[in-house]
């Protein structure tokens, strides 16, 4: 109001002198059309100036108020921005940030000034943004602004942090798209738990979906000839190298899709194994679950690999609770020749109990009791009872892990007969290195008649 009033005033100041000092310019007296006083523009005059003044002070004290205003609102502001657990960013046309609140550093473990300036993708895939705001499309206009966006945030570190976004699209005066404000706030333990488990799902299922597995196989030696005598089926997964196989079968198991990955896997190895030489056997994984799949004498016995050459080894993977129905469903495979072994044999109460009442033909040792056995008699002597229950019990015996001269040494002391580890051949992926396999050949600790297969 005062700004409107003083403009008033000026505007009738401007008129009074005009009226009186146009009629000067011509020669005339002013206000002699009217025939009023010359004293009448003084008193108008002296009426305007203090009406100035009263204007110009209200202006002036209105100013006061709103810088003081705009000081408080400045303060409250920086209060927010300094104690808000959400991250307030801005982001401009070009996908760069334009803004980004102290909250921002804990979140992401960039301070703003790291951040501004620099494009959204160094926090968030793009990708994987477009398909959450396409799956929110459905319940929301995305246009309009959007709220209860689930992602996931890149921090400077390297992890992963699931967040929570709101926002919105911006525009310029002439309808031009102007970039995106919002903010975005890090999820709850159990919310962030259902994120993580449909992140893994999708993986998962991709996995299965593109059948992107690929096989190793390592060869098993015995001790007596040093002969390779069969090759144990190794899971890879070329599209994840971040996550170790045994990590991605973890995944699997924890969002129920362990079984599906343990069959694609097995029939995966199964169709690499037609390039092992055919005097060897070949050994598979399974978790006992998966050993109750009703596909599973199926995919055996098409997989055009003599059930007689196949040792399925069963792991620790799951508990087994009742043995009847795991024994039932393994009797007709052996009755056809399927060999069973219990891996990772004294790595857990659970591999023992594999091992009393599978009854298997194979036990193979763990790593554990294999490393520093020539140095550790706790460790020789469960190797020796070892070697005497697979002889009472009529199975064969493997040493997993060997990967030393000594520890070679120690278990052919023992009497254990089959080997399996880097020291006698590490794992391969090329079918040229499978083929030559079913020649003589000695492993690198002794004097060689040809070059190592095993190695990559």
């Amino acid at each position: 109001m005062p700004r409107w009033w003083l403009l008033v005033i000026i505007v009738l100041e401007a008129a009074v002198a005009l009226t009186a000092g146009l009629p000067l310019m011509l020669g005339e007296e002013p206000w002699d059309n009217f025939g009023w006083p010359v004293w009448i523009p003084d008193v108008i005059a002296l009426l305007v100036v203090p009406v100035v003044v009263f204007a110009s002070f209200s202006l002036v004290r209105q100013q006061f108020r709103e810088r003081a205003e705009a000081s408080r609102t400045t303060r409250l502001m920086d209060t927010v921005l300094t104690t808000s657990k959400e991250w307030l960013w801005a982001i401009g046309p070009d996908g760069r940030f334009t803004f980004s609140s102290p909250a921002g550093a804990e979140l992401t473990g960039y301070e703003p000034a790291e951040i501004l300036g620099r494009h959204f993708s160094l926090i968030i895939d793009p990708d994987e943004l477009a398909e959450a705001l396409q799956a929110l499309a459905s319940t929301q206009d995305a246009d309009a602004g959007w709220s209860g966006l689930h992602a996931v945030c890149r921090h400077k570190d390297g992890s992963k942090v699931p967040v929570e976004v709101s926002g919105r699209s911006l525009r310029d005066a002439a309808g031009r798209p102007a970039g995106f404000e919002g903010t975005s706030r890090a999820l709850d333990p159990g919310t962030a738990d259902t994120l993580a488990a449909g992140e893994i799902r999708s993986r998962i299922e991709a996995t299965l979906a593109g059948r992107s597995l690929m096989t190793a196989f390592q060869p098993i030696r015995s001790l007596e000839s040093d002969s390779i005598t069969g090759a144990e089926a190794l899971t890879r997964f070329p599209g994840s190298p971040s996550i170790s196989p045994e990590g991605l079968f973890a995944e699997a198991t924890a969002v129920g899709l362990d079984v599906e990955l343990e069959i694609l896997a097995l029939e995966t190895a199964l169709a690499a194994a037609k390039g092992l030489p055919p005097t060897l056997s070949v050994s598979v994984n399974l978790s006992p679950r998966a050993c109750l799949d009703a596909r599973l004498p199926d995919i055996l016995a098409d997989s055009g690999i003599s059930t007689g050459r196949i040792v399925l080894e069963v792991t620790e993977r799951h508990h087994v609770v009742d043995y009847g129905p795991l024994a039932a469903a393994l009797a007709p495979l052996r009755g056809r020749g399927l060999r069973i072994a219990v891996d990772d044999a004294g790595a857990g109460f659970a591999s023992m109990r594999h091992v009393l009442l599978l009854k298997p033909d194979v036990i193979k040792l763990d790593r554990e009791i294999i490393a520093g056995i020539d140095t550790d008699p706790g460790q020789r002597a469960l190797g020796a009872a070892m070697v005497g229950f697979a002889k009472e019990i009529g199975a064969a015996l493997v040493a997993e892990g060997i990967e030393t001269e000594a520890e070679l040494s120690a278990v052919v002391e023992l009497g254990m007969t089959a080997g399996q580890g880097y020291l006698l051949g590490r794992p391969s992926v090329r079918p040229e290195d499978w083929a030559h396999w079913g020649e003589a050949l000695q492993h690198p600790g002794k004097p060689k008649t040809s070059t190592n297969p095993g190695s990559n």
